[in-house]
């Protein structure tokens, strides 16, 4: 489903990837691990065409993803999460999640203007898919709040109904779990496991927690210093000496 291949990106004299590769297959889950400053979050804007590399190419079901405008990605069945949180604090949760599904719409700004009547019926269908959203996920009594104020748990899966709101086939998760406790951590796997299924996506994380991406993925990328050092199994993952002094440490 994804191929990236010698993706290099270079910040004035720092390069942040330094010819990455990996494959993504149909269906699995692909966990994206390495120190903080590998290059894990530039990897993920280069898929999604926040940031443009210097050298490489990315292809997604075979078509050049680094040819699309970045306007265009959510609309070829590709969607994000973020790192640190990327929600509408004004907004409720329904309208954050309805702007998910801004790549769907059809009418265009004149039309939107001048409210149509086409205008107001998809607005509707837009807010019943998110509403259907909110409810798989658990967040139907919270639907009209404000996402402000809303516990950090209860906005991550906020968050993750948005990006399925796209409709993806990709669904890119920046630290999932990051800053959630060790109970939300285990309910949070089981919920990506669930809507995994559910909505037959493939995955691709990057996280810390070495629990949660162990026990998730099908495939380990380690990178160190923008450089894929290892890449396998989360048991051979486990047991790569370069993994292991790079990253995952010995006891002590």
């Amino acid at each position: 489903m994804l191929a990236v291949d010698g993706i290099t990106v270079r910040f004035g004299g720092i390069t942040a990837l330094d010819g990455v590769a990996f494959t993504v297959e149909p269906g699995t889950a692909v966990g994206l691990i390495g120190p903080n400053g590998a290059g894990k979050t530039t990897l993920f804007n280069c898929l999604t065409r926040r940031c443009a590399p210097a050298a490489g190419t990315v292809r997604f079901e075979g078509e050049d993803l680094l040819a699309l405008p970045p306007h265009a990605v959510a609309g070829h069945g590709i969607a994000r999460t973020f790192q640190n949180l990327g929600l509408f604090p004004r907004l409720t949760v329904r309208e954050n999640v309805m702007v998910g599904a801004h790549s769907r719409g059809r009418t265009g700004h004149l039309a939107a203007a001048l409210r149509l009547p086409r205008v107001r019926q998809e607005e509707r269908e837009l807010g019943d898919h998110a509403d259907d959203l909110l409810r798989r996920l658990g967040l139907a009594d919270v639907a009209d709040r404000p996402a402000s104020g809303l516990p950090f748990g209860t906005l991550k899966r906020v968050e993750l109904a948005r990006a399925l709101a796209v409709r993806p086939r990709l669904l890119l998760l920046d630290e999932p779990v990051n800053g959630l406790s060790h109970g939300e951590v285990g309910r949070f796997a089981d919920l990506i496991r669930s809507v995994r299924q559910e909505f037959d996506l493939t995955l691709v994380v990057v996280e810390h927690h070495m629990g949660f991406v162990m026990g998730l993925c099908d495939k380990i990328v380690c990178l160190d210093f923008g450089r894929t050092i290892a890449e396998g199994s989360p048991e051979e993952i486990q047991r790569d000496p370069a993994v292991v002094e790079a990253y995952l440490g010995v006891a002590a």
